[in-house]
């Protein structure tokens, strides 16, 4: 057996690098990695940090030389009493041996080793001191390490400033940094604080009456659960990306975001609002992506609730997106040379046997294309997919962003393969941007702490992937569904263009569209694939599609989209 090096201890630490992701304007998006607050004297702390501390985990500190005999014993016999283990015995000094040098493992040779570095430690160390250095080492949770910056992210103070209640409540967090989290858990975190405030009791630095003055059924913290907001979403696809960018993460480095807070705020408060509706429809989840037309991400919304599945529906989730595909056909239709007022047919159609009906189960005869686009019919989206080639339209949506498996099937031209929210908006984004290909992006740099900036997005010229006299067209028929076909539920007064989705069985519900200064996407369905109760995407979803881009166009200037007249 061999011990540790402890020769530099005041240099020993498992510091992992510390991530920190911005919005657009700077401000905090979220934090990952270890954060140590400034390092702190016993002495200056309230006497209520390091008695709360001890009554709890080492009664016995100052009498004993590392382990404590009686501590053990004591502890044994509850164990055996409760036929369970209620408590560990290990000191202060044990617990900082372990935490600065070992492993958590449980084993014998282990413990030896912790009871060796113990005692060495009170040889090397005076009380005060191991108190010190254990207080600005201990974890607190959310990756804090120290009393300093538990301190200032839970209660935003510096540790010398602690009130008795906020003590506690640090102190419960080191039993289990994670369950007693008082912003993720403060009913949870109250009763562990009123515990530590009886232990006080017990040991006589505390009177009853001033332990029952300071209970409390719930811990309020200036943190709220904006960590666990749906931003999370967004920083954790930032942080993949960023450590692809970089290779890792070696140096604490801030990444400097896309994100727009007030327009991410502002979605996720509308998106909980429409989802109560949606579970009526018997949809549980929802994706939102919104892009400026070069493909900075602007908000994201990747789930319904970030707590209870992480999984992200915006950049991670495949899905059939139904007549929200028929952007491709259409494209190809009007690169072989058909306009917005040619007269084409809706009329029963059969290929290979597979007979497509409309949604509503009823057949027009000629119409425009226009009036094609607007009204969804199915049965001219797969004629013109027929006519123009399914392997010219699998080649526009690839030239337009979507990576995803595009087979060759008829049904290709109703939207039947899967494909992920990010790649449409992408490609619905082309409109916006004259044409241009898009590719979402959300981090314009990466720089370290003092400022140096070691990744930089490339802010070349994309490539022109649709002619200008096709985005004319495109605008002119995507307007028309949006106006007044079937996606008019998402009309603004902006002037706006886009496209409803619908998947068979009521499984997926879309809306993807466009102005001149946004793009944003809408899904709605199940992770399951179970069908909703008769959700469209002219419903929930155009819905929701309106009130985030009214709110993000509030204060605007006028941006017309080529083909689209402006109305007053």
């Amino acid at each position: 057996m061999s011990l540790p090096n402890i020769a530099n201890l005041e240099k020993a630490s498992y510091r992992k690098a510390e991530v920190r992701i911005v919005a657009v304007d700077g401000s905090p998006i979220f934090q990952f990695g270890n954060r140590h607050g400034k390092p702190v004297l016993l002495r200056n702390l309230p006497t209520t940090v390091p008695n709360a501390l001890l009554a709890t985990e080492d009664r016995r500190f100052y009498k004993h030389l590392g382990i404590d005999l009686i501590g053990i014993l004591r502890a044994l016999g509850r164990n055996i009493n409760a036929g369970r283990i209620l408590q560990g015995g290990s000191t202060i000094t044990q617990q900082l041996a372990k935490n600065l040098f070992l492993t958590q493992e449980r084993t014998l040779s282990r413990k030896i080793r912790e009871t060796l570095l113990a005692f060495w430690l009170e040889y090397r160390f005076t009380k005060d001191e191991i108190l010190t250095i254990y207080l600005n080492r201990a974890y607190f949770g959310a990756g804090l390490y120290g009393v300093d910056a538990a301190a200032r992210h839970y209660f935003g103070k510096s540790s010398s400033k602690l009130g008795l209640y906020e003590s506690a409540v640090l102190v419960g967090l080191l039993k289990a940094p994670s369950r007693y989290n008082p912003i993720v858990y403060p009913k949870r975190a109250a009763e562990r604080a009123n515990q530590i405030l009886r232990n006080m009791v017990a040991v006589g630095w505390l009177s009853e009456q001033a332990a029952h003055s300071q209970f409390r059924q719930s811990v309020a913290t200036i943190n709220k659960r904006v960590a666990r907001s749906g931003a999370r979403y967004f920083a954790d696809w930032v942080l993949r990306q960023a450590e692809g960018f970089l290779g890792g993460f070696d140096n604490d480095v801030i990444i400097h975001t896309t994100l727009d807070p007030t327009l991410q705020r502002a979605a996720e408060k509308h998106t909980s609002a429409v989802m109560s509706f949606a579970k009526e429809k018997r949809a549980g989840q929802v994706a939102v992506l919104t892009l400026s037309p070069n493909g900075a991400i602007r908000l994201m919304v990747g789930g319904s609730n970030y707590d209870f599945s992480q999984f992200n529906r915006a950049i991670q989730a495949r899905r059939q997106p139904g007549s929200a595909f028929k952007l491709f056909i259409y494209l190809a239709a009007v690169e072989s040379g058909l306009g917005p007022d040619q007269r084409v047919k809706d009329m029963p159609i059969a290929v290979q046997g597979w007979k497509p009906r409309n949604y509503n189960r009823r057949h027009l005869g000629p119409m425009t294309l226009r009036e094609g686009v607007a009204r969804s019919s199915n049965a001219i989206a797969v004629a013109l997919a027929e006519k123009v080639g399914r392997d010219k339209v699998v080649q526009v949506a690839r030239r337009l962003g979507v990576a995803s498996k595009l087979g060759s099937k008829p049904s290709l031209a109703l939207g039947a393969y899967e494909i992920k929210l990010s790649e449409l908006v992408a490609s619905y984004a082309t409109f916006a941007n004259a044409g241009r290909a898009v590719e979402p992006f959300g981090i314009e740099k990466i720089s370290t702490p003092d400022g140096r900036v070691i990744y930089s997005r490339s802010s070349g010229i994309s490539t022109q992937v649709v002619a200008d006299q096709d985005v004319i067209v495109m605008n002119d028929l995507l307007h028309a569904a949006l106006d007044w076909g079937t996606g008019k539920a998402a009309r603004i007064r902006p002037p706006a263009a886009g496209k409803t989705g619908t998947t068979q069985g009521y499984r997926d519900a879309w809306f993807i569209g466009y102005t001149g200064h946004y793009v944003t996407g809408v899904w709605m369905g199940n992770d399951n694939g179970q069908p909703t109760k008769g959700l469209t995407g002219g419903s929930l979803p155009a819905q929701l599609w309106k009130t985030i881009m009214e709110d993000a166009h509030r204060d605007l200037p006028y941006r017309r989209l080529p083909g689209v007249i402006a109305k007053d």
